[in-house]
């Protein structure tokens, strides 16, 4: 990966993925606090989390669009208003559980809609970041990302909440998201495969692809994908009203400890998980950050169960979350190259997303049949297993001949297109 020259400094990249970070965060507490207090069951209102899930990990199917198609940055525009549009809609619809199927349809098409959102920023970055400044890079963009979720969650609900009819509150959420698209002007647009015909720009996201696949980076981040390692899945169910309530914790509570005040905790996290991944490997720094969460997991589950301890111990889980996302976004830009920057980050970016996926819904049964406590006794213990499996796979790929890293030409930028 080399330095375009005309990179932005890296808070651009942060503010303009923030409409990806706050559907999730929308739909994660905002939605998910109003729906379990107006009657869904635990495992139902997970089902609004994993409807959003579905779609980003299938996203690999649909990520070579932004690659052969149109510019990122006029993805950017189309997805991001997009994303807007459906807030708006589902802040309008019912939240009860006759409701829920089609809650569900609209959550799962706006999250396809907002998944080009987080394609069309990854291939700008992949085509303009050098290898150096991975992990400062990884830092903000994840800062945009969980950050973002906190916006969305606690100013999603407190909009919903208190203004007098909800949709307005979609409505503001959505301006603001296509505010956003105001920092394009500070971005150069990459190449990619455009204008070389369908057939030949399929053909070229596939040698990237393949390129790839055959580096200690490419390997070692793919099989990162498939371990429950750093997920915080967890984070989605304690914004839920019928487990907050474990703690004594309500609306206000969760508005800020899993909105407004995660999302600044999450930042700060996601920065000092930057740092770190500049001054050592991603690929050592992300099992030591895996065990970490789990730590803060069994702190949560065994101590007592008071509202202080629902703020301060969500708080230190938002911080490692912060840690965890921006070590793997860290360690797959070093592993992925520059080429094909949409379709090869979010290979890595769906496939990551089916542990969260399944794990959430998991923890959603666990906490529904037994209690809020074994579920998080359950997120530490796949956490660790996770992270042991893939201290021995790591310790075999190390060993084999494969090249460290993709070998790439950079993907000039093409100044004047939007």
């Amino acid at each position: 990966m080399e330095p375009s020259r005309k990179a932005p400094h890296p808070i651009v990249w942060a503010i303009l993925y923030l409409p990806f970070g706050a559907f999730s965060g929308f739909v994660t507490v905002a939605l998910s606090f109003l729906a379990t207090g107006q009657g869904l069951s635990i495992s139902e209102g997970a089902l609004l989390n994993g409807a959003q899930l579905l779609m980003q990990w299938l996203k690999w199917l649909w990520a070579p669009l932004v690659d052969i198609t149109l510019t990122p940055r006029r993805w950017y525009i189309i997805s991001t208003v997009g994303t807007g549009l459906g807030v708006a809609v589902m802040s309008a619809m019912p939240l009860s559980e006759k409701a829920l199927p089609a809650l569900l349809a609209v959550i799962a098409a706006t999250s396809l809609i907002n998944s080009v959102v987080g394609m069309s920023i990854e291939a700008l970055i992949a085509g303009t970041v050098a290898e150096k400044d991975v992990g400062k890079v990884s830092g903000w963009f994840q800062a945009g990302n969980l950050g973002g979720a906190g916006l969305g969650g606690g100013l999603g609900l407190v909009l919903l909440k208190h203004l007098p009819r909800p949709w307005m509150g979609g409505a503001i959420l959505g301006t603001l998201f296509v505010a956003c698209t105001l920092l394009l002007s500070f971005t150069p647009d990459v190449a990619g495969h455009r204008g070389k015909g369908a057939a030949a720009a399929v053909r070229a996201v596939l040698v990237d692809l393949r390129k790839m696949a055959k580096t200690k980076g490419g390997l070692i981040a793919a099989m990162l994908c498939f371990m429950p390692i750093g997920t915080g899945a967890a984070q989605g169910l304690l914004a839920q009203a019928n487990v907050a309530s474990a703690w004594g914790a309500g609306e206000s509570e969760v508005a800020w400890v899993q909105g407004f005040t995660a999302g600044i905790v999450t930042a700060i996290g996601c920065f000092i998980g930057g740092w770190l991944c500049q001054r050592m490997h991603p690929r050592l720094a992300y099992p030591l950050i895996g065990v970490l969460m789990a730590f803060v997991a069994v702190l949560m589950a065994l101590l007592p169960k008071t509202v202080n301890m629902y703020i301060a111990l969500n708080l230190a889980y938002a911080l490692v979350v912060g840690l965890a996302y921006a070590g793997f976004t860290a360690l797959v830009l070093r592993g992925m190259g520059a080429g094909s920057g949409a379709t090869k980050y979010n290979v890595f970016a769906s496939l990551s997303n089916f542990p969260l996926w399944w794990l959430g819904i998991t923890l959603g049964l666990v906490a529904q049949k037994w209690s809020p406590r074994a579920m998080l006794l359950a997120e530490a213990g796949f956490g660790v297993i996770g992270v042991i499996l893939y201290v021995v796979v790591l310790s075999r790929v190390r060993r084999s001949s494969l090249p460290e890293t993709v070998n790439e030409e950079v993907v000039e930028a093409v100044p004047g297109e939007a």
